[in-house]
């Protein structure tokens, strides 16, 4: 399936009803997993997953997560949540910033180490945004997290594709090396997630 042109937005919907069926937007078994793990015992909400292909427009991580969003819904005909994820590099301003995972497939662990070879700073900050968007029409609501680190040389087991490896949080600890649990409270996404849930189980939004 192949997403069609993103519906026109309408304004903002603070109120909207909160979906009881929901699609989560990923072919990647390990991030539907980690998400299940956190939203599983949401009261009344069956999350499903779907995997939609489609490409990503350029810009700021904002704007590609309600872009992906509108057009998942347009797909879909319904309710739907996008996850989109950043890598920030303090020392390049950003950078590779939403783009990451295209300099992963081009540069492996090492190049993402190189890339801060002349820099002392090595400090990363990781940001996941999950974008609920209710159907085709609707304005996407976005629920992030952030979290501060430094990337380091690959440490830990492969288990989860991506960055965990180089990623090292505060307390010195790759995302690689983390129990799952671990993982899943302090993490970007962990952080994004429980913004999220808390408004699924009726809260306000969260800034």
């Amino acid at each position: 399936m192949s997403f069609p042109p993103a519906a026109p937005a309408q304004q903002p919907q603070p109120l909207q009803p909160r979906p009881k069926i929901l699609d989560f937007i990923t072919g990647n078994a390990n991030k539907l997993a980690e998400v299940r793990a956190i939203l599983g015992d949401v009261p009344g909400l069956d999350l499903q997953s779907r995997n939609v292909d489609g490409f990503e427009i350029q810009g700021t991580i904002e704007e590609i997560a309600r872009d992906k969003a509108s057009r998942a819904a347009s797909a879909v005909n319904g309710p739907v949540l996008t996850e989109d994820t950043a890598l920030e590099f303090q020392a390049l301003k950003g950078l590779p910033g939403p783009y990451i995972k295209y300099f992963l497939q081009a540069l492996g662990h090492d190049g993402l180490n190189k890339m801060l070879a002349a820099y002392e700073d090595k400090t990363a900050f990781a940001v996941c945004t999950f974008a609920y968007c209710a159907g085709p029409g609707s304005d996407p609501i976005l629920f992030q997290g952030r979290c501060q680190g430094k990337i380091v040389p690959p440490r830990g087991p492969p288990v989860f594709a991506g960055w965990d490896a180089v990623f090292e949080f505060e307390d010195g600890q790759t995302y690689a090396e983390m129990e799952k649990e671990k993982k899943n409270l302090i993490s970007h996404r962990g952080k994004a997630l429980a913004k999220l849930k808390a408004w699924l189980a009726g809260g306000e939004l969260e800034p």
